[in-house]
């Protein structure tokens, strides 16, 4: 795929010598480099306005390949499995923009982008309310215990004999329950909007406090001690990191259930097996990990009680549309030297 888009502006130049001459300033296509090919019909065309090359995959290619492959370029399409360290940009001389189709960026050296004067854009406001619904998905699942009942029936475990027991799958009500939300931002909101439509009283607690309709503030600590369901809707930032640790998670209601589908690196994963073994938590549903993928020596594969997921929380036909088509927008601004749509970093190219 290969096309061109005009660097410059290349007006005919007069016959001669002299001041009446203007110089000619050659256009060429900017050369991008995308991690992977995303949906949409703005991808499909952003190989007629650049000279385009596309990691084939499976997975992300490995660092050695993206510095080489990236070392001439002019733009990068990336992904959050991508690293975007210092290395690689100072290997990168011609990088003007960095186009993330993702709404977090701590897969991206922000501080070394903008040092160089890189601009770099991401995809948020688009999903949000996609991630509310997976994360409000989560919640029923690990309540009602709906993956460990799927898998008892697929077992053939569910015979005449056992045809309807009084304590078969138990499980928790949403109803009534109290949810805590750490995190008050438009996801954390969007998730809020559907817990009142359960008539769910709701408590809340963000690094800067707000007033949510519907909300109840606590200090995280009592937020953890009075919750029923606990959901994470935080960045993860150097504060941040370990958020619930082992003493976090011990702080909590006993027989709660937690659902983490921000970032996996918020929650102490060991800390969090080990909880869930003992019955201190009666069960917690993930779609975000410290490592992803997740590793097959992770704990957490051997708890029943645990609701595990590959990342897919903006996992929607539209919703990835959605992201690929700004993720494009932010790539062309950046070439064309327009301010992009979504910057995280403005003061690149202030």
């Amino acid at each position: 795929m290969a096309g061109s888009i005009p660097l410059g502006v290349a007006p005919p130049s007069s016959p001669g010598s002299g001041r009446g001459r203007r110089a000619c300033v050659a256009a060429r296509p900017a050369d991008v480099y995308a991690t992977r090919a995303l949906p949409g019909a703005a991808f499909a065309r952003l190989g007629e306005r650049v000279a385009l090359r596309v990691w084939p995959g499976p997975g992300p290619p490995p660092a050695e390949t993206l510095r080489e492959a990236t070392r001439q370029a002019d733009g990068l399409l990336c992904l959050l499995t991508d690293r975007i360290n210092a290395e690689l940009l100072t290997a990168c001389p011609r990088l003007r923009v960095i186009s993330s189709c993702s709404v977090g960026l701590d897969h991206v050296d922000l501080v070394a982008a903008t040092q160089r004067g890189i601009a770099v854009g991401h995809t948020p406001g688009v999903l949000t309310e996609t991630t509310a619904d997976l994360a409000f998905a989560l919640l029923l699942a690990a309540a009602r215990r709906i993956p460990e009942a799927e898998r008892f029936l697929r077992a053939g475990s569910w015979t005449p004999e056992r045809a309807w027991e009084p304590d078969l799958l138990l499980g928790r009500d949403l109803h009534g329950a109290t949810l805590g939300v750490i995190g008050l931002g438009a996801i954390g909101q969007a998730v809020v909007r559907r817990a009142l439509g359960f008539g769910m009283p709701v408590l809340g607690w963000s690094r800067t406090r707000r007033e949510i309709a519907g909300v109840a503030w606590r200090e995280l600590p009592a937020l953890l001690a009075e919750s029923d369901f606990v959901t994470l809707h935080v960045a993860l930032t150097p504060e941040t990191r370990g958020l619930l640790g082992a003493a976090q998670l011990a702080a909590m209601k006993p027989g709660a259930i937690l659902v983490n589908s921000a970032r996996g690196g918020l929650v102490d994963e060991d800390a969090l097996a080990d909880a869930l073994r003992t019955g201190h938590l009666a069960g917690a549903a993930l779609d975000v990990f410290a490592t992803e993928p997740l590793p097959r020596a992770s704990p957490l594969l051997d708890c029943d009680n645990a609701v595990l997921v590959p990342h897919i929380g903006s996992a929607s036909v539209a919703t990835r549309t959605k992201m690929a088509d700004l993720c494009v927008e932010n790539l062309l601004a950046g070439l064309e030297g327009r301010p992009l749509p979504h910057c995280a970093n403005p003061e690149a190219v202030a």
